[in-house]
């Protein structure tokens, strides 16, 4: 498997701090952002690589040669005039034969990228997009996909928004078959997303491989800081899926939104306070945030799964606009006990992931190879004590929504609290 880097960037904005040095080379902790993202690639078995340079390209060959001194081979390509973000890419056509990565070079990153590329291939795409939520999608480009992970389209952030969303945004990494080379006629300047993707959504070509590994933009003093941060601290390497996670999972009902029944409709969610701020200190940790809920107003035929989905978008858009995040949310819209008007009769059985169950828990874990044994499970009821306790997890009670007056299991937490902010800073701490 091959890699393609586009290290060609100016960095104009970080000019005060990085002085007349190409965007890839801007030193964090000594070492070029470039060398981390090779460093990233080399640990999942990809040693061939291509850099696609222009502006400063001579600093670029200067320090990295032929990679011999890294363990990897690099090969470059000469950007003579600027092509935009894919223009470039023409030159690769006969060069590349199958399935390649490609980034860009102003990325922190550190990510499995064999399970991106088996998703790639297990889709048959001919374009796979690396998206993952962030804390300010409200002002970003937002990713809109189907059940089957196929991209519908790609909602500007330049447009207004009068409707809710899932909060999934491009990273700025890539799967790509050759395929997608031949329809480039020359090397002429051109957008990646407008005029090569874009085109390519309508056909059912593009998916979308929803990940939680840090992959974070450094391009501005800010961000620089911030990623700066992350490295020394250990969560830029930490977020790997090659290395075992651990996760704080959350009820939704009475922990993160306000419990009023079942809800079945989107007017009538609303989020606790103080639950997104929780959220957004679970973000800046090495936990992931990941909520877990029964949904038998599904099976009972009282919610469709359309609308379900627009009150979780709902969750997620709240949630977005205080900066914070869910890096996934698991549900189990099962019901084993039947006689309820309008039932559906094909969810109406004893499934394996109906809390206290823990089939979502063994999902989750699954996807992004989390430690159960090392997580947490915050929850308003009896039954999510229990949940986190079958699963092997410590567990915390809140005291909003049902507050642990269910009775349905003789269980206690761990550590009670009175709200998940408080659960969230005891685990923390």
């Amino acid at each position: 498997m091959k890699a393609v880097i586009m290290a060609g960037g100016k960095g104009t904005r970080l000019q005060s701090i990085a002085g007349a040095i190409p965007k890839p080379m801007v030193p964090i902790l000594g070492r070029p952002i470039l060398e981390y993202q090779i460093e990233s690639l080399k640990k999942s078995g990809i040693r061939d690589i291509i850099l696609i340079v222009g502006h400063l390209g001579e600093v670029i060959r200067e320090y990295f040669k032929d990679g011999s001194r890294f363990h990897v081979s690099i090969e470059y390509i000469d950007e003579q005039t600027p092509l935009g973000t894919a223009g470039a890419l023409y030159y690769l056509k006969g060069r590349i034969t199958e399935d390649f990565v490609l980034a860009f070079g102003d990325l922190m990153l550190d990510i499995d990228w064999n399970r991106f590329m088996a998703f790639h291939r297990k889709h048959h795409a001919l374009i796979t997009l690396y998206a993952h939520p962030n804390s300010h999608p409200y002002d970003s480009d937002v990713i809109v996909v189907g059940k089957d992970d196929r991209v519908e389209k790609i909602e500007s952030k330049n447009a207004e928004r009068t409707f809710y969303y899932r909060n999934l945004v491009n990273g700025g990494l890539y799967c790509i078959h050759p395929k997608l080379l031949e329809k480039m006629d020359g090397p002429a300047k051109c957008d990646l997303e407008k005029d090569v993707i874009a085109p390519q959504i309508g056909k059912g070509a593009v998916y979308a491989y929803s990940c939680t590994e840090y992959v974070k933009d450094m391009g501005t003093p800010d961000r620089l800081d911030s990623v700066t941060r992350d490295v020394m601290n250990g969560a830029v390497a930490g977020r790997s899926l090659k290395n075992r996670q651990k996760a704080i999972f959350l009820d939704r009902d009475g922990t993160i939104n306000v419990l009023k029944g079942f809800l079945s409709r989107v007017e009538d969610f609303e989020l606790l306070p103080g639950a997104g701020e929780a959220i957004k200190k679970i973000n800046s940790s090495r936990y992931l945030a990941i909520g877990a809920t029964n949904q038998p107003v599904v099976a009972r035929g009282e919610c469709t799964l359309e609308t379900l989905e627009n009150i979780h978008k709902k969750l997620e858009t709240d949630l977005g606009r205080q900066g914070a995040f869910l890096d996934d949310l698991f549900f189990c819209p099962h019901h084993p006990h039947q006689g309820y008007p309008g039932e559906i009769p094909e969810l109406k059985f004893e499934c394996e992931c109906r809390k206290p169950k823990i089939g979502m828990l063994l999902h989750a874990a699954e996807k992004y190879n989390i430690e159960l044994s090392e997580s947490w499970y915050i929850g308003d009821s009896t039954t999510d004590i229990q949940t986190g306790g079958n699963a092997g997890m410590r567990t915390v009670l809140v005291l909003t929504g049902e507050a642990g007056k269910d009775g349905k299991y003789d269980v206690r937490p761990d550590y009670t609290a009175d709200t998940l902010l408080d659960a969230v800073n005891y685990i923390l701490k």
